[in-house]
């Protein structure tokens, strides 16, 4: 038995080819079918990864008396999240403004013309088939109730797009990043890191605010704090102690047990993160966290380019792939066995169910770093027998742009080439992939591009383009930036002029555009796009840049003030206006060897950019190279002072 599910390529999409409910892929086929049949449409969202998603299908989808109920009343629609992010978007506002929360699965039941009419997450079977006859009996009996709630609820779903005010005042209060700072310090957890509360998200744009707000402020507990969150976190079950990589939080408040799925997004964020922590403190735990983890995503997420996620599963079972009891390590380890158990907490402070023992690492337990690597490596090989968490091999493109982000900073931190290497490495194939006549695309479904690129390709793309410039001088990358740039400002831009809808004008196939300017697990696209412009209007001195960048972060000034953690990314775009801000150009033959030793410092408050040759096309840099010198210039508000030589 299969459905239609069966010719997609989607893993998610994929593991529904053969529920017997007649699920359709999102797409005008399936909106026709229900105008013509006049049902209503089931449009259930998820990812591969989604521990729920699994629950849900297990009870309800693979049900043939559920599915019978579906297929008789409902035109079903199977969407994977992170194909379709904006369909996602969509139907998830309506869960919020229905219930107040949202989450995966997302079950939305519409109109035939997608008008949504009830949104929920995951449903117990009982629960779920009560649903569907009430649902359907409703729409067949009270059809014009349905049609008038449809209209609120569009409406509701359109008002959630900010309307932008202007300031008369276009300056920042002095006083104005404390009081964000201050609303990120009220919800710290002093006990275990991150905020107070479970379940607990890395939330890394918040610690990344907090290192640089400390830079400017010289505020000793915004550092201590993200230093304390970043050892906790890394010592905690929600790191993978012997493999790498992170998942994607804990259900706990104290990082021990993870929610086991493991996602592109996360440990891209999380490898910058700790690169950073480690540029600044030079810990020797944050170095091995980066590096494990570079070594996690090539090991178990790199193709051509890197795959999306693992799932939580395996064999059916949450977190089996990544658990131990005291017999396992005692018959693989031997004599270290004991040595493992403390420096993992087995059997303690790690047990977790059933005789198993989540990781832990415990810092005060003394081994050599020799010790542990052969533990390890014994550990790693004998959990590679096991059978391994499914494989979610779609390449999306965003979150590849981030990745190559992330891997500069390593480079820059690190100093390790293999970092940039692999930043351009995966930035040539994406491109070559993913870019026609100038378009991109969002994803690669059988080695072909799919599904027009969303705000969120571009915006992370475009800092892509901007870090690798920084580390290589390469001007192309900055030629192509500015060239996404205008094609977002032309296709991706609001009635207002100010934010930028998440789906160009081109290529929409839902009621309302969305524009999202929360910093959530990822830092929401227009926060990016925000971030970008204020550097591609320094580097290549367009006013028009930075005043859109300064006109963005003007409108979201209030929730920034008020829910700081929230809106983390635009933080750090504040700092970047509030306080002077540098330009170190690098001219010469030696520019390049000459850059790794400012790259190698944590100053947030500067953009390294340069050139090897005298042909330039950014303004800052055209009539300062001098044959047979290497000078750097540090420059503000389009000036620079007298060159030192190298």
């Amino acid at each position: 038995m299969s459905n239609l599910l069966a010719e997609e390529s989607s893993p998610y999409l994929l593991q529904h080819a053969h529920n017997p409910v007649h699920w359709l892929p999102w797409g005008q086929a399936a909106w026709d079918l229900a105008k013509t049949e006049n049902k209503l449409v089931i449009i259930s969202i998820g990812y591969s990864a989604c521990h729920w998603c699994h629950v849900m299908a297990h009870e309800s989808f693979e049900d043939e008396e559920v599915a019978a109920l579906m297929n008789k009343d409902y035109i079903c629609i199977k969407v994977d999240r992170e194909e379709r992010p904006d369909v996602d978007q969509f139907y998830m506002d309506a869960a919020q403004i229905m219930s107040g929360r949202g989450g995966w699965p997302l079950n939305a039941f519409a109109l035939p013309d997608g008008r949504p009419v009830y949104a929920g997450t995951y449903f117990p079977k009982t629960s779920w088939k009560g649903l569907l006859h009430e649902l359907a009996s409703g729409y067949k009996y009270r059809t014009k109730q349905y049609l008038d709630y449809a209209d609120k609820m569009l409406s509701g779903i359109k008002g959630l797009n900010p309307i932008y005010h202007s300031l008369p005042d276009e300056s920042f209060p002095d006083h104005i990043t404390e009081r964000v700072y201050q609303s990120f310090a009220q919800l710290f957890d002093k006990t275990h890191g991150g905020k107070g509360r479970a379940p607990k998200f890395p939330m890394p744009d918040n610690y990344l605010f907090l290192l640089r707000y400390h830079y400017y402020s010289k505020n000793e507990d915004a550092l201590n704090h993200t230093v304390f969150t970043l050892k906790k976190m890394a010592a905690g079950g929600i790191y993978d102690q012997i493999g790498g990589g992170f998942a994607r939080y804990a259900t706990d408040a104290a990082w021990k047990i993870p929610h086991f799925e493991k996602m592109l997004y996360d440990n891209a964020q999380l490898l910058a993160l700790y690169a950073e922590g480690f540029l600044i403190t030079q810990d020797k735990r944050f170095k091995k966290v980066v590096e494990q983890t570079f070594d996690f995503l090539k090991r178990e997420l790199h193709g051509e380019a890197f795959y999306s996620a693992l799932d939580a599963d395996s064999e059916g079972e949450e977190g089996k792939y990544y658990v131990w009891s005291d017999n396992e390590l005692e018959l693989i380890l031997g004599e270290l066995a004991p040595v493992a158990k403390a420096l993992y907490e087995v059997g303690g402070k790690g047990y977790w169910e059933n005789g198993n023992s989540i990781l832990l690492f415990n810092d005060e337990i003394e081994a050599s770093e020799h010790t542990q690597n052969i533990i390890e490596e014994k550990l790693l090989s004998a959990r590679g027998q096991r059978i391994r968490p499914g494989l979610d091999a779609k390449i999306l493109f965003s979150w590849n742009a981030m990745l190559i982000s992330a891997f500069v900073k390593a480079y820059n931190c690190l100093q390790d080439e293999k970092y940039l290497k692999e930043a351009e490495q995966l930035y040539s194939f994406i491109i070559a992939k993913l870019n026609q006549d100038g378009k991109l695309f969002h994803t690669l479904k059988k080695d072909l591009p799919s599904i027009s690129a969303f705000l969120e390709d571009y915006a992370f793309v475009i800092q892509a383009q901007i870090d690798l410039y920084s580390a290589t001088f390469n001007e192309d990358y900055i030629q192509a930036a500015i060239k996404y740039t205008e094609f977002v400002l032309e296709n991706f831009i609001d009635e207002q002029g100010v934010y930028f809808y998440f789906t160009s004008k081109e290529n929409n196939d839902l009621l309302s555009r969305k524009i999202d300017l929360g910093d959530n697990v990822i830092s929401s696209a227009n926060s990016v796009m925000a971030n970008n412009l204020f550097l591609l209007g320094k580097l290549t001195d367009k006013d028009a840049y930075l005043s859109q960048s300064r006109k963005m972060l003007m409108g979201v000034l209030e929730n920034l003030v008020e829910h700081g953690s929230y809106y983390s990314n635009w933080g750090m775009l504040l700092l970047k206006f509030n306080f002077p801000y540098y330009e170190r150009a690098i001219v010469g033959e030696r520019a390049k060897e000459i850059r790794k030793q400012f790259a190698h410092k944590f100053s947030p408050d500067t953009l390294i950019f340069g050139t090897t040759t005298k042909q330039s096309n950014i303004p800052l840099l055209q009539g300062k190279y001098v044959n047979g010198k290497t000078l750097v210039y540090l420059c503000a508000d389009k000036t620079c002072g007298l060159p030192e030589e190298f």
